[in-house]
């Protein structure tokens, strides 16, 4: 693999005018070219860092009926633990544990009128045998948050729009979603698939992985790109919704991770920063020179078409990706 991903130092938005300038057109060129990019300068804390790190490992060390206490399962939301085997990429089985964590709030009543994506909305799963871990994803949704408003004022100026254009549908009520997954050690022989080759569906997507721990690798012409943890860093990548606002000329690329070796395991938080779920992104008119570089929306991998509507498409996902949850808290959809 000849290539790498490129480096962004966010801090240089909070230098000189120039600096800022400079940021941005790379965000650009990386976002157009690659689809990634890994982001240092950020400013989130080392001690929330280690922290959430920390937390989540001691979540997965429960004992098991501690963990199934909060099943995804349990929730119409599709919040909570899933457990190996419980998560599908493109029908095939992902290798991995996890918890989702999405924007606490309250549930909203079925009824007639009510968009069948208001069903998403709602309440989180917190174990009682970890009460720290909803401080420490409370602050690290904070902190992420922040960044990701950022970037996405800095996309929009980058394409000659005013850096507010995304405000009306993210700033106020964003649909957040929080993984912390296990990637546990399996191979016979070969390593097996940690998620499957996919393209996120949302907006932007910022990824923390414990140091040293590959298996991430990023699609680029016809080769995969390794796209290891950096010291302090991010990575970032767009999803499909940053595609469809672009015309394309944003490019929400395949991304896969590869399970580790028997032997060792590797813990993952990535964090989904997608607009309201009533929310319609906004299309960007790009100048003359980027539009004339706008390839169009690449189709879905499943031939679904991206839908204007945030919620529309998140719970199509949803309901494709947990069939078991689905079964459960909405027969009625399939």
């Amino acid at each position: 693999m000849t290539q790498s991903l490129p480096v962004l130092d966010f801090s240089r938005l909070d230098a000189s005018p120039e600096e800022a300038a400079g940021f941005r057109e790379d965000l650009r060129r990386a976002t157009h070219d690659y689809g990634f990019f890994y982001l240092t300068g950020h400013g989130v804390p080392e001690s929330l860092v280690s922290g959430i790190l920390e937390t989540s490992r001691r979540f997965f060390e429960l004992p098991e009926a501690d963990k199934l206490s909060i099943e995804n399962v349990l929730s119409p939301q599709f919040r909570g633990y899933t457990r190996v085997g419980g998560e599908l990429t493109q029908g095939k089985v992902d290798w991995r544990e996890q918890i989702d964590i999405g924007s606490e709030r309250e549930s909203v009543e079925r009824g007639e009128g009510v968009p069948d994506y208001w069903r998403l909305e709602g309440p989180n799963l917190w174990p009682e045998a970890l009460p720290e871990l909803q401080d420490v994803v409370t602050r690290w949704h904070d902190e992420l948050s922040a960044i990701s408003i950022r970037l996405l004022q800095a996309w929009a100026q980058s394409l000659g729009a005013d850096p507010h254009v995304f405000d009306a549908a993210f700033a106020e009520r964003p649909s957040t979603l929080i993984k912390i997954v296990r990637y546990p050690g399996k191979s016979d022989p070969t390593p097996k698939q940690g998620v499957g080759a996919h393209r996120d569906g949302g907006a932007l997507t910022l990824l923390l992985v414990e140091p040293g721990k590959g298996g991430l690798q990023v699609a680029y012409g016809d080769e995969w790109i390794d796209a290891p943890p950096v010291p302090g860093a991010f990575v970032v990548n767009i999803g499909e919704l940053l595609e469809y606002a672009t015309n394309g000329y944003l490019k929400a690329t395949v991304h896969r991770v590869i399970s580790p070796s028997i032997g060792s395991d590797r813990i993952s938080i990535p964090f989904f920063f997608n607009p309201a779920l009533d929310a319609s992104i906004p299309s960007i008119p790009l100048p003359a020179a980027l539009q004339s570089e706008a390839t169009g929306i690449t189709p879905d991998p499943d031939d679904s078409p991206i839908l204007r509507v945030y919620g529309e498409n998140v719970l199509r996902y949803r309901l494709r990706a947990h069939p078991d949850v689905a079964a459960i808290h909405h027969a009625d959809l399939l």
